[in-house]
């Protein structure tokens, strides 16, 4: 980056900062057009220059940051960072369903949204109260996460786990559709490469990349300066150690307020193929628009599938879709998401807006029996 890109980088952050408190205390944020535009670059490149997005959109470099950090301090629209869900010798996942007793779901909810190992949760309708995405270090961690987090909570009455053995596709491959091929291949091509697959003896993480991922969990675009500040390191060194990360073992993602989003409904769909077809049925379902996720799991269903959906009717006719498309897949369950609690370490309030963080913990590091501490306010 040459001298006048770095200054108009820091003209926009400065710029976007001064313009954050009045941001924060609009209520009633919508996005227009070029607001849906800088979030869909954001979603290709999470941590893009703003020289590099307002070149692409055509606006000033501080006008792009002026937007997102509207979007931001509102809780519409936010960057993270997580452990590389693809790569179990760096993360282990699982999906756990949780059965409450009548009328305390919400309350476990929130109890349960305080632990770190809960990256993913959701109050559901159907055969279950609640649907956690956990992260663990190993399989016996995962086996003692029921016993630890859950038999432990008053009202938590039956769980089953579903142990992830792989992610076809996750949140942070979904994109806007708001640019044009032209200008999603311009930020594409300013996407830093990914690198080989971790050895399981390079995994290991350290005190700096812990508080690294902990930093860029809760702002994945918390400025190299400002890391190096938090952590009281070099900025050579920071910048030498995030961009390892990020190639190896951190997977970034840029979110939005479901209900923007233009998909306001979400659903869990627990089905089932035969085991020699497991794998091209999770790459055709990584193709499908309305799938967010889909986890391969050895459990009673091999696959756990959450999508978006733009109307409570859909709810079915997806599921018929999903049969006419592919016609070995069994969808055994399906629960309707009433309210998505935790999403990626991100608290969100009943409009899907963020209102807190618990910083995402290394999978390698120590785990506490007392719930992590949140950044923001409560749920």
């Amino acid at each position: 980056m040459g001298v006048q890109d770095c200054a108009a980088e820091q003209a926009a952050a400065a710029t976007a900062a001064t313009n954050a408190a009045a941001a924060a205390a609009d209520t009633d944020v919508e996005l227009d057009e070029l607001d849906r535009a800088v979030v869909h670059a954001l979603q290709i490149h999470p941590r893009a220059p703003w020289t590099l997005v307002g070149e692409v959109l055509g606006v000033n470099p501080v006008t792009a940051a002026r937007r997102w950090h509207r979007l931001e301090e509102a809780g519409l629209a936010w960057v993270t960072a997580y452990p590389r869900l693809s790569n179990s010798r760096i993360v282990v996942t699982g999906v756990i369903e949780v059965d409450t007793e009548p009328g305390v779901a919400e309350d476990v909810a929130r109890s349960l949204a305080a632990d770190p190992a809960v990256a993913n949760l959701k109050l559901t309708a159907g055969g279950r109260d609640l649907v956690a995405s956990v992260q663990a270090r190993s399989l016996d961690e995962l086996a003692r996460v029921p016993t630890l987090l859950f038999q432990r909570t008053p009202g938590v009455r039956a769980t089953r786990t579903h142990v992830s053995t792989g992610v076809s596709t996750e949140g942070s491959r979904w994109r806007l559709r708001s640019l044009d091929d032209a200008q999603s291949a311009r930020i594409q091509a300013a996407v830093p490469p990914t690198g080989r697959p971790v050895p399981a003896a390079e995994a290991r993480w350290d005190a700096l990349d812990a508080r690294l991922l902990e930093l860029l969990s809760v702002d994945g675009r918390m400025s190299l300066r400002d890391l190096a500040v938090a952590t009281d390191t070099s900025l050579t060194t920071v910048r030498r150690r995030v961009q390892s990360l990020i190639a190896s073992r951190l997977s970034l993602r840029c979110d939005l307020a479901r209900p923007l989003s233009g998909w306001p409904l979400s659903a869990v769909y627990f089905a089932s193929v035969p085991g020699q077809y497991v794998e091209e049925t999770s790459r055709v379902l990584a193709g499908v628009r309305e799938v967010r996720s889909c986890a391969i799991t050895a459990g009673p269903h091999n696959l756990v599938i959450d999508v978006w959906l733009r109307d409570l009717r859909d709810v079915h006719a997806f599921e018929a879709h999903l049969s006419r498309k592919l016609p070995r897949l069994t969808v055994a369950d399906r629960s309707v998401v009433l309210r998505t609690i935790k999403h990626m370490g991100h608290l969100l309030d009943h409009d899907g807006r963020c209102v807190g963080v618990v910083p995402l913990r290394h999978p390698q590091g120590p785990r506490s029996a007392a719930a992590g501490s949140v950044v923001g306010s409560a749920v």
